[in-house]
């Protein structure tokens, strides 16, 4: 179907970053996956491409664009299996954080390196103890003088070993009453003294893909790099949290599309009983199957996509969005995987590796049970949090 959704500029940039992608990025997939981390050289390079914080403004080094470009970068990776590069989080979760929240000074700081590719960006969230209830979170900022000392621990933190600045979620008033009235965000620089790269975590799929602990311990951030107002960060990761769901349900449709194409590619070259399997109309009707949830999903992306440019996006609509997007592509996944038979099963397939990756987005930026609650929340006019 034509995507409508892009301009005759946008598809220019497609273009553009796909001769990129052919020529900077997919040599060298195999060797991020077999070391477990990408390398800042490309980072650097699709920061000087522009590949990085396209709709970032500007007079920081962006492109001045939309959402509609991010979206793009996140597809093409998608495309090429570059689970490694996780822009999404660079340019479409944590900038936005700098620009909507940031003082003129630290936008002006961080934004240009940022966008350069010089210093990759992460948010720390996720505690050992706590997931998806923000509100618990133990990690604390307590004032002292001019600085806050934070204390904490966090984990399942993407890009963790190469980002140079993290947004650090925590406690500047563990006295709130209600308890998320007290989260704050801070701008943590990863070399500060006391902040702590742990362990690179081994995990289920997105090998690529650096997930670390990050800890803190008595690490001394100036009360300048306060993103925001302090006691405002529980609303300001509400606010930004849709945009990240988002970029999954989009990322997720374009990697199914690609698992389809290698099956169909696969169906048409291998015989049984004299014949391409293709012939045959049961891999006939799991390909079309295949095909029906792709398209709906990818429809279901983009209507909120317009509604997120148009600032017309609710979180119990991108909720569903999330929810019905990757429940769909494991669904097509795994059906695409039974069509290889015992290639299905290979950890050299790629279609088999898509079903692994896809294990881990069903669990990030909300299971789907978290999801089901926010829908279900709205639905009934209920919420998890009050005050």
């Amino acid at each position: 179907m034509r995507r409508d959704l892009f301009t005759d500029e946008h598809e220019m940039f497609r273009a553009q970053f796909k001769r990129f992608a052919a020529r900077e990025v997919e040599p060298k997939i195999a060797k991020w996956n077999h070391d477990g981390i990408t390398d800042r050289d490309t980072w650097r390079r699709m920061g000087a491409e522009g590949f990085l914080g396209p709709c970032m403004p500007e007079q920081y080094g962006g492109g001045g664009g939309d959402f509609r470009y991010d979206a793009i970068v996140m597809e093409e990776l998608a495309y090429v299996r570059a689970h490694g590069l996780m822009t999404a989080v660079h340019s479409s979760i944590c900038m936005p954080y700098l620009l909507s929240y940031g003082s003129e000074e630290q936008k002006r700081r961080y934004l240009p390196p940022a966008i350069a590719g010089e210093m990759l960006l992460g948010i720390c969230m996720t505690e050992p103890g706590t997931g998806s209830d923000l509100a618990s979170i133990q990690t604390r900022a307590l004032r002292d003088g001019d600085h806050y000392v934070v204390n904490g621990a966090k984990t399942f933190i993407s890009i963790g070993q190469l980002a140079g600045l993290f947004i650090v979620v925590a406690k500047t008033d563990p006295a709130a009453d209600p308890p998320h009235k007290g989260i704050s965000l801070l701008l943590v620089e990863a070399d500060t003294p006391g902040c702590i790269r742990g362990r690179k975590l081994e995990k289920l799929g997105l090998a690529a893909q650096d997930t670390s602990e990050i800890f803190f311990e008595d690490c001394r951030v100036p009360r300048a790099n306060l993103l925001g107002e302090e006691g405002r960060g529980f609303k300001y990761l509400m606010e930004k949290l849709q945009q990240e769901r988002l970029c999954i349900g989009i990322g997720s449709v374009t990697s199914c599309r690609r698992a389809l194409d290698d099956t169909v590619a696969y169906v048409k070259q291998r015989h049984a009983f004299g014949r391409p399997i293709a012939a045959f109309q049961l891999t006939q009707n799991k390909l079309v199957d295949a095909l029906q949830g792709i398209t709906q999903a990818q429809l279901l992306a983009y209507q909120l996509g317009r509604l997120k440019d148009a600032g017309r996006l609710r979180p119990a609509q991108v909720s569903l969005g999330k929810r019905a997007n990757v429940a769909m592509a494991l669904e097509v996944a795994r059906s695409m995987r039974s069509v290889l038979g015992a290639n299905g099963i290979s950890l050299e397939h790629p279609v088999f590796r898509h079903m692994v990756n896809l294990e881990s987005v069903f669990t990030y930026e909300g299971t789907h049970e978290i999801h089901t609650l926010v829908v279900g929340n709205d639905i009934t006019g209920l919420s998890a949090y009050t005050g």
